[in-house]
């Protein structure tokens, strides 16, 4: 049988039962884990299935389906993951453009599509044709003029607005756990937290659907921590279909771990960058067969979206660059300024970002979701539509801060003056004097910048889908390309000093100002995320630049740095501790001097700990118990005059194991004895039938003594992933510490709120 609450043995749950009775060994929602019940109970299943294997053939293949189930899960992991990153990147792409026009010849083309089928479409006016009208054309037939930009303008805003409504309405009808990013929660419950609902089929149907609504609406969001979100859902759902992970709360955390990583791997088209995301930000158990299907789940996902190619460039990567540059030292100075400017920007953020999130759950804010999102939306659109480069969607504006400048570029950006003399090739054009068109794209871009951090600020933390990592990247992508601009034009106008003499001749190609971009938006993205391998990974797989990994490493490392400096927390623990999930950090440290019987309850002048006998009390004694009390277990001692410890009962395996007792055994009634001995107790003649519990009776529960100093008691915690520790004194039970006690106490001791970990 399967063994859910015996530590050190086997043989059935219940001994009055032949089946184990359904719901047992699962947790109640909102509860912690236990891990080392969850992989004592694996280890039974395997042992049986391997010793079975050798009776049968039968039995032998079913041993191999078993081994092969993992793979399975991946498989179908990887293929739902990019099948539904592929659809949202082109509805997302449709209906961005769908604000701003309409394809006649076929109206569910975006405008690049529209006028990729167009043969009238010339190099210079590529953005141009006849099949794609703008709504003024259309309505009044006019494309130019004060009229056509008001109705254009105010057709853009509706779009939004209708977007937006249509999004937050469903989420809040149908999914309320399709808002936000989901990364915050992710990580708790792959941390052993149960969230029960927040994985399951309407959220995912309700994420993927409001993504590509809140995307296209054009505001400060992206949908890449979004995909994360979806991708574990679908790992939710396929490790329901198979009972090894269905049945098991710590094998399905090591699916949704793998999950994790294929997220991440569509939403940037980075496999390896995903593995390494999941194993540094969001996986809390992460063993070595993880790792390896991590790698399938990615792959598989990487290879449906390269094949969906929604981008239409055949290549996987969102931004692809493809710089002629090399970048010198001197650069590393600019480039360390921008990881110092990311980690300020991280620290902002968090900061207000925190500061609003909290004013929203205290004030009557939070009670007008809708009417939030609605404002939001409309500021968003009326500020940024009039600024071409916050009109675009932020996917489009990253993509050409990026680019580098060639001879067939039509950007302002690249609006340099020419020297008609030049006879250089084509991909090596040297630096030249900036024209008009970069001077206006520089304070149009200054402007994007004030806008695009004080409007992120709000937009995060909303109740709809949100992503962080796209609003970040362009915020430090427009800082990065002013900053490359600024050095391009230095060392154009004064090549003779000694910075640059050594390495930028007149009419050389010296500085790179989309590589300024790239280093600009990892810094921002590191200083709010607090990533650094993945994200320099992720970086370079989004965008090809194989070259630039210690620009983007000495970035990164700054952005941590200086942010670090400010505040430990990235957003994402920030999130979770202000929704008070409870949530054990690995990077965070414990340095008090505290002991075990300053945090185990019950305290001086408290109530004694409420425990279980061996074998004096009744049915009805133990059900007034759980019924009077909310705790999630109680110790089982051998009296109540010694307090000596036997083991553990969890408070859910108890209600079950006497509900299924009265319906099953005959005899069983309020005033039975219940035991948890091996042997029966002696009672008197015509006593009630006794009801054995030994089987449920955890015998090893996890002990300290009350002098083990606190740092040790974290640590056993954070590595063990223990939900509760029982306090001892030479084998006399003293008192217990859960989770939640250790978490309150690390709260405390930071002069935080302790009352702010609310779940146990």
């Amino acid at each position: 049988m399967v063994n859910a609450g015996d530590m050190n043995g086997s043989g059935n749950l219940m001994d009055f039962l032949d089946e184990p009775f359904p719901d047992v060994g699962t947790y109640e929602d909102f509860h912690t884990i236990d891990w080392l019940r969850e992989k004592s109970r694996d280890t039974d299943r395997h042992r049986k299935i391997t010793s079975k294997s050798k009776e049968s053939i039968w039995e032998f293949i079913k041993s191999l389906l078993d081994a092969w189930s993992g793979w399975v899960v991946m498989l179908l992991i990887g293929l739902k993951a990019g099948t539904l990153a592929g659809v949202i990147d082109l509805a997302v792409d449709w209906m961005t453009d769908l604000k701003e026009g309409v394809c006649l010849s076929a109206f569910w083309y975006s405008h690049e599509q529209c006028c990729w089928t167009s043969s009238e479409t010339t190099f210079n006016d590529r953005d141009k044709c006849p099949q794609w009208q703008k709504w003024s054309e259309l309505l009044v037939g006019q494309s130019e003029g004060a009229s056509a930009y008001i109705l254009n303008y105010f057709l853009y805003i509706m779009w939004a607005l209708c977007f937006a409504f249509l999004a937050v309405s469903l989420v809040r009808v149908f999914a309320p756990y399709a808002c936000g990013s989901g990364i915050p929660e992710i990580k708790t419950i792959l941390s052993g937290f149960i969230i029960r609902g927040y994985l399951g089929k309407w959220t995912l149907l309700i994420k993927t659907v409001t993504l590509v609504l809140v995307v296209s609406s054009g505001l400060s969001l992206g949908k890449e921590g979004p995909l994360v979100h979806v991708a574990c859902c679908c790992g939710n759902f396929f490790s329901s279909l198979f009972s090894k992970y269905s049945k098991n709360e710590g094998k399905r955390r090591e699916v949704l771990s793998a999950a994790a990583a294929a997220g991440v791997s569509v939403a940037f088209g980075a496999p390896i960058g995903g593995v390494l995301f999941s194993l540094e930000e969001v996986s809390y158990y992460f063993p070595l067969k993880t790792l390896w299907r991590s790698f399938f789940a990615a792959l598989v996902a990487a290879f449906t979206l390269r094949s969906i190619n929604p981008f239409g460039n055949s290549r996987l990567v969102l931004f692809y660059v493809e710089y002629h540059t090399p970048w010198y030292m001197a650069e590393l100075f600019p480039f360390i300024l921008l990881g110092v400017f990311g980690g300020l920007w991280g620290t902002l953020f968090i900061r207000c970002n925190i500061a609003w999130c909290r004013r929203r759950k205290t004030t009557r804010l939070g009670k007008y979701p809708v009417l939030e999102v609605i404002v939001i939306t409309a500021i968003t659109a009326i500020i940024a539509y009039p600024n071409p480069y916050t009109r675009r969607s932020t996917s489009e504006l990253i993509s050409e801060l990026f680019n580098d400048c060639g001879a067939l570029e039509s950007s302002q950006l690249c609006d340099y003056i020419n020297d008609p003399n030049m006879t250089r090739p084509v991909d090596d054009i040297p630096d030249r004097p900036a024209g008009p068109g970069v001077y206006t794209a520089m304070w149009q871009l200054a402007l994007a910048l004030v806008f695009k951090i004080v409007i992120t600020i709000f937009t995060f933390g909303m109740k709809i889908p949100s992503g962080l990592f796209i609003p970040s990247m362009a915020v430090g992508a427009i800082a990065g390309r002013m900053v490359g601009i600024g050095v391009e034009q230095l060392a154009y106008h004064h090549h003779d000093w000694i910075i640059f003499r050594n390495w930028c001749r007149p009419g050389a190609d010296c500085v790179t100002p989309g590589l300024y971009a790239m280093v600009g938006a990892a810094a921002c993205l590191g200083g709010v995320t607090r990533m650094t391998v993945s994200l320099v990974v992720i970086m370079f797989e989004l965008t090809g630049g194989l070259e630039y990994i210690v620009p983007l490493m000495a970035a990164a490392v700054t952005s941590k740095w200086v942010a670090d400096a400010f505040g430990k927390e990235g957003i994402y623990e920030a999130h979770i501790h202000l929704n008070g999930y409870p949530f054990l950090d690995v990077k965070d440290e414990f340095t008090h001097r505290t002991l075990a019987t300053d945090v185990m309850r019950p305290r001086r002048g408290e109530a004694p700990l409420s425990v279980l006998t061996q074998d004096s009390m009744t049915v009805e004694d133990v059900e007034t118990l759980i019924k009077e009390t909310d705790y999630n277990g109680f110790p089982v001692v051998v009296s109540k005059d010694s307090e000596r410890l036997i083991g553990f009962a969890q408070r859910r395996e108890l209600i079950l194991a006497i509900k299924n007792a009265r319906q099953r055994q005959d005899g069983v009634v309020s005033n039975s004895i219940v035991y948890f001995t091996e042997d029966p107790p002696e009672l008197p003649p015509n006593s009630p039938h006794p009801l054995k519990l030994r089987r449920i009776l955890n015998l090893s529960p996890f002990t300290v003594t009350d002098h083990t100093p606190m740092e040790t008691v974290v640590d056993i915690f954070r590595k063990l992933g223990l939900r509760q520790c029982l306090v001892t004194r030479s084998g006399r039970l003293l008192g217990i510490i859960t989770k939640k006690d250790v978490l309150r106490h690390m709260a405390q001791m930071a002069n935080q709120d302790p009352e702010s970990i609310m779940f146990n």
